[in-house]
């Protein structure tokens, strides 16, 4: 168990890779608490089902990873019932279809929100509790191929994991004193209910995994996989650093 007694927070974690990632922190020893937002698929009466089903050291915590009291209670919350925090996972984020011509102001700063302001007062407000209790941490942000990728008609969603990239790479040396890991994984196509439409439309499909050099989709459990490895003492000596998850996709060569 490489994660055995560890104290972990991932947000946005009822469904798709922050699921997969709970369960397989879970499995690894660690103390986990996932968080969901009121309203959203989960209630706390069905939050708890799930962590229950997770294991005994795993507790369903709601927030809006958007509003910095929500993100300062839910981290209180989790330290009074398991004693401390070791690991954050800042998976939370949304997105918006939208021409960018026609994209309104409440969708943009709704985004950002929380892409970028969330993951920046989740970094900020578990980094100050690692740094009070001593000992450590590790950050791992989940970010998106589109911090480097162009993706039209998704504008506000590019600008948050482009600004994640650097907000990642710039806390990474300032936490560094304190022994803190700060590192980013950036996912292609994975086969999560966010990406549904396509994953039920065979010729939407086919021109997807055609752009992937091993001409397959990603799975949440093979994000867990990294984000684990970053989570453990096995990524001691890795900070500043992002992980592609994506097939080759970031590396495909255009046809001409």
């Amino acid at each position: 168990m490489t994660l055995k007694d560890k104290v972990a927070i991932i947000t946005g974690a009822s469904s798709g890779i922050g699921k997969a990632i709970s369960k397989r922190f879970a499995d690894e020893g660690a103390k986990v608490a996932f968080n969901y937002r009121l309203g959203g698929k989960l209630n706390p009466q069905t939050a708890e089902q799930q962590a229950k089903q997770f294991g005994s050291n795993v507790t369903a915590v709601a927030g809006d990873i958007s509003q910095r009291p929500d993100v300062e209670r839910m981290v209180q919350e989790v330290v009074a019932r398991f004693g401390r925090l070791d690991i954050v996972v800042s998976n939370a984020g949304i997105e918006f279809n939208r021409p960018f011509l026609e994209v309104p102001d409440e969708e943009w700063h709704r985004v950002i929100s929380v892409n970028l302001y969330g993951a920046f007062i989740v970094s900020q407000i578990c980094a100050r509790q690692m740094v009070k209790q001593g000992g450590g941490g590790k950050i791992i942000f989940i970010s998106s191929v589109h911090e480097d990728i162009p993706l039209p008609d998704y504008t506000p969603y590019c600008a948050s994991k482009g600004g994640i990239r650097m907000l990642m790479r710039n806390i990474s040396y300032e936490l560094a004193p304190h022994k803190i890991n700060v590192n980013n994984i950036a996912p292609g196509f994975i086969a999560t209910p966010i990406n549904e439409s396509v994953l039920k439309d065979p010729e939407a499909t086919k021109k997807a995994q055609a752009e992937i050099p091993l001409r397959r989709f990603g799975s949440p459990d093979e994000v867990a996989n990294v984000a684990t490895f970053l989570a453990s003492a096995e990524s001691d000596y890795v900070t500043g650093s992002t992980y592609l998850i994506d097939g080759g996709l970031t590396r495909e060569v255009p046809s001409f």
